[in-house]
């Protein structure tokens, strides 16, 4: 098999793919075929440190936590997946990012035949962190809710099922995803100097929740906004959200079976879509990754082994 590792905290630099023995499933494993690993911000803190006290990193380390493929093997006791089965789902080991993978038998779901590898791929974080962003805020028919970084690949997901419940959103992103957001039923609103003028234009009746899919920038300016701390939530500044006491609910808060298996299906009869930035060989790890540290991509963009 082939696998992204690195060895130490560092840039994007540290990155490298390693010929590894191809692992055995153990007890209550399947071994997947990997045809598509999504990649994510939260990757990059990992990998930089800046996640250390949270979730500190042990070397060498693998990287990555949504996948999807086919079954290949089976370690004993598995009754539920047969080899040639197609199933999509996550990592907790930090090892999808690879052409091979041993997980948990219980972390996989059936991949509907409608929905394409690659977004199969790229779905598990952003699925489940949009499902359990929306939910931290118990969004009402005809409230008002702000969403930072509403065009990255968490935003995307979060503003569609926001629109599905009657909310009118207020969706902060550059004005390049202006046309897709006011497709999705938001009201886009440009980042950048003015922001606070520009959210109590576009409510002048007040805001009434916010999601902050991106730093502490926003999470002070939802305090700021008077906006009820039980009503924010960021899924990033786990410090800040601590001490103004805040919620910060994301993919750890709603990672089941269940929950990945519902927003496969609903991406895959079109009720939701999953924008794909950009796809990249797993030997252009690097250039992946430098494209996402941008933060300017819509969707996701998905590593095919």
């Amino acid at each position: 098999m082939r696998a992204v590792r690195f060895d130490e905290y560092g840039d994007r630099g540290v990155l490298h793919v390693a010929d590894l023995p191809t692992p055995e499933p153990a007890a209550g494993e399947v071994l997947v075929e990997v045809r598509a690993a999504g990649i994510n911000p939260g990757e990059i803190a990992i990998r930089t440190g800046a996640f250390h006290e949270r979730w500190p990193g042990t070397f060498p380390s693998g990287q990555g936590s949504d996948l999807a493929g086919v079954v290949t093997a089976l370690g004993p006791g598995v009754r539920a997946w047969k080899p040639g089965d197609d199933v999509l789902g996550w990592s907790w080991r930090r090892s999808s990012q690879a052409t091979h993978v041993t997980v948990p038998a219980g972390q996989l779901v059936a991949k509907p035949p409608a929905l394409g590898w690659v977004t199969a791929g790229g779905l598990y974080v952003v699925g489940v962190t949009a499902y359990s962003a929306v939910r931290a805020i118990d969004p009402r028919p005809g409230e008002t809710v702000a969403v930072s970084a509403a065009a990255g690949g968490v935003g995307t997901l979060v503003v569609q099922l926001l629109a599905r419940r009657g909310v009118n959103v207020l969706a902060i992103a550059s004005p390049a995803n202006d046309e897709w957001l006011t497709s999705k039923g938001a009201t886009p609103i440009p980042y950048g100097d003015g922001l606070r003028d520009r959210l109590t234009a576009a409510a002048p009746e007040g805001i009434d929740a916010f999601l902050d899919l991106f730093g502490p920038d926003y999470v002070r300016l939802a305090v700021d906004l008077g906006i009820p701390r039980d009503r924010i939530n960021t899924i990033i500044a786990f410090a800040l959200a601590a001490e103004l006491g805040v919620k910060a609910e994301g993919s750890e808060d709603a990672t089941t079976p269940e929950i990945l298996a519902e927003m496969a299906a609903l991406v895959a009869d079109g009720t939701l879509e999953l924008p794909i930035a950009a796809t990249y060989p797993l030997d252009r790890v690097t250039d992946a990754f430098a494209e996402l540290e941008q933060r300017h991509t819509r969707g996701k963009i998905v590593l095919i082994p």
